[in-house]
């Protein structure tokens, strides 16, 4: 018996009759509230439930037919697998009946029945007649040759029949796999008494389990699963495709809201700027013109946001063009979810689309290269995917995942075969593993950060000539990386002999510091002055020697640097660290006034000499005394 769960949406035009139906064939009335019940007219959601001849499971979700409640309809109809689309066969199809079929084709549900309701009121003649015009309505749209099935909720007919085309239908509608994580669009928030917070929503792309830790985007909230429910039954796991009620610990009912998505923490990036394909409706009110803005329905959330036309000047009804959406708020998406555009004012469904990229770059309109990163990335083709989304830099493995939207065994695959086309590097990866924290990146961009990254060593190299090399965070920062991508960018080159680590430093493999003739004499003037008075060294300044002229000096090793005026001999230090450490093994501790008194110099030199060693972990500080560091 199958036992997979579907879920089927209505859709068509106020007082059409779909809650009505809904109800004659499941027994549940979908209208929930008192004002529906008293108005006689779904405003909200409603959902109810049956089971199939077949065993499959069918979620039904109701949705309003009135203009004005058009938003509550779109916050629907995103987890459809396949639309009923109803038209009362007494006035045939109406303004929404049009705009609830747009939105069906603009979403690309391409599984639908047509059912004429209220069968009982019209005679065989006329009923003709609707059908043909809906024949010719559905013309040009994703239900083109739907099966149109009569019936009447109030006497009967046609129920069975109904019930056995949803059957049949759903065999051709693909299955829920649940091989990606968990997404749950959240429709409605309530609370119930001795359970709290409780959140319902289409399950999508995973399972659900109770205990499970989870998070509330993009409200970026911690919560976790108390309990599941599906048809008011209890469940351990919830399954892909499920109509799903989610009972959750550690969030308040005030904290969530229609629009919301549940997830597992950590993959999804909330975002406030997307490409996508678009498509305008053909009796779309008006043109799309250049940053309009726009009301933006994805999953069951709803923004305004502004569109930027990136291939066209407009965009007349029934045309398609390549866009970025600027969102007034944060949502959350993945490459491949479609979206509705609709007026502000006056409200009016305008186009639809795909998202092809949910965390891009800004783009200027009219780049012919943005227009064929945009088409790869609609290609479907893994690789082409991969390499685009990897143009902007390096990705850990797991984020490169959530950017490019695949199936992970085939993301896997492609990542191989560029690895070993040499288009791609993993830079922390051993053999053949996939870790999810392994960086990618291509070819290209590490040559291009390699060049960068030696450029800039040779820019420092020549400004400063006495130092040892470029500071690394200078570096990363001109890279404009991340710690961790750069630290294994640089370790890269480093072994391939591209450059040096230098301890905090970076720098060309031929770089040495290399001191002027008149810079070598002073040094060396001031090197035997460090010797004749070992212990009271006179200052760098009295021989002519700058900060950059002493600090070169010591990264060579011919003095030790305490600060900018003080300045050991390296035989003198070593002797002032060995005398130090002695008075200390002897007596436990030592005073500054010892240390002067033992060296034989002055409270200037033993303060900045102690001060030294703690910074060096030699000693540290105790009251008024030093001991050693262990």
């Amino acid at each position: 018996m199958n036992r997979h769960t579907y879920v089927i949406g209505t859709a068509g035009h106020v007082d059409h009759g779909k809650s009505t139906l809904v109800k004659a064939l499941t027994g549940i009335d979908p209208d929930r509230l008192r004002e529906e019940k008293e108005r006689e007219m779904t405003i909200d959601l409603g959902f109810a439930w049956l089971t199939l001849p077949s065993g499959r499971r069918l979620s039904i979700v109701d949705v309003p037919g009135h203009e004005r409640f058009i938003k509550n309809m779109l916050a629907g109809v995103g987890g459809f697998d396949a639309a009923l689309l109803i038209v009362a066969a007494d006035e045939g199809p109406m303004p929404q009946t049009r705009e609830h079929l747009a939105i069906l084709d603009l979403l690309e549900i391409r599984y639908g029945i047509v059912v004429l309701t209220k069968r009982d009121l019209v005679d065989a003649d006329w009923l003709e007649l609707v059908t043909v015009e809906v024949e010719e309505l559905l013309r040009g749209t994703v239900l083109e040759g739907a099966r149109i099935v009569p019936v009447s909720a109030v006497t009967g007919e046609g129920l069975d029949e109904l019930v056995q085309t949803i059957d049949q239908l759903l065999e051709t509608v693909p299955t829920h796999a649940g091989h990606g994580r968990p997404r749950l669009a959240i429709d409605r928030v309530f609370t119930m008494p001795g359970f709290g917070t409780i959140v319902t929503g289409t399950l999508r792309d995973g399972f659900l389990e109770i205990g499970q830790e989870v998070e509330i985007l993009p409200r970026r909230l911690r919560a976790r699963i108390r309990g599941l429910q599906s048809h008011r039954t209890k469940v351990e796991r919830a399954a892909p495709g499920s109509r799903t009620a989610v009972n959750l610990s550690g969030v308040e009912v005030e904290e969530i809201e229609r629009g919301d998505v549940l997830t597992v923490p950590g993959w999804l990036e909330p975002t406030t700027l997307l490409d996508a394909k678009l498509r305008l409706v053909a009796d779309a009110p008006a043109p799309l013109e250049q940053n309009d803005e726009v009301d933006f329905f994805i999953g069951t959330s709803e923004t305004l946001a502004r569109v930027t036309l990136l291939d066209a000047e407009r965009l007349e009804p029934g045309q398609s063009g390549w866009v970025q959406i600027r969102l007034q708020h944060p949502i959350v998406a993945l490459r491949g979810d479609r979206f509705i555009l609709r007026r502000p004012s006056p409200s009016a469904t305008l186009a639809g689309g795909v998202v092809v990229d949910t965390h891009p770059r800004r783009h200027r309109r009219f780049r012919p290269d943005v227009i064929r990163g945009l088409e790869a990335l609609a290609s479907g083709d893994p690789e082409a995917i991969l390499l685009h989304v990897l143009e902007s830099g390096l990705y850990e493995w797991r984020e490169l995942l959530q950017r490019s939207n695949l199936e992970e065994s085939a993301a896997t695959r492609a990542v191989h075969r560029l690895i070993a086309q040499g288009r791609l590097v993993a830079l922390d990866t051993t053999g053949d593993s996939l870790g999810l924290t392994t960086v990618l990146v291509r070819r290209d961009v590490v040559e291009r950060l390699q060049a960068q990254l030696l450029r800039a060593l040779a820019e420092y190299h020549a400004r400063f000539p006495l130092r040892r090399g470029l500071p690394r965070e200078m570096a990363r920062s001109r890279l404009g990386l991340t710690q961790r991508p750069f630290d294994l960018l640089v370790r890269r080159l480093a072994s391939e002999g591209v450059l040096v680590e230098d301890g905090e430093v970076l720098r060309t493999p031929e770089h040495r510091i290399r001191l002027s003739p008149e810079q070598e004499e002073r040094a060396r003037a001031y090197e035997a002055a460090l010797r004749r008075e070992p212990f009271a060294p006179p200052a760098p300044a009295d021989f002519g020697l700058d900060p950059e002229l002493v600090q070169a000096l010591a990264d060579l090793g011919r003095v030790v640097r305490i600060t900018d005026e003080v300045v050991f001999a390296p035989d003198a230090w070593q002797e002032i660290r060995e005398r130090v450490l002695a008075l200390i093994d002897a007596n436990g501790s030592v005073t500054l006034a010892q240390v002067r008194d033992a060296l034989g110099t002055s409270r200037k030199y033993a303060q900045a000499l102690l001060e030294y060693l703690d910074q060096q972990r030699v000693t540290r500080r105790v009251g008024d005394a030093r001991v050693r560091y262990v």
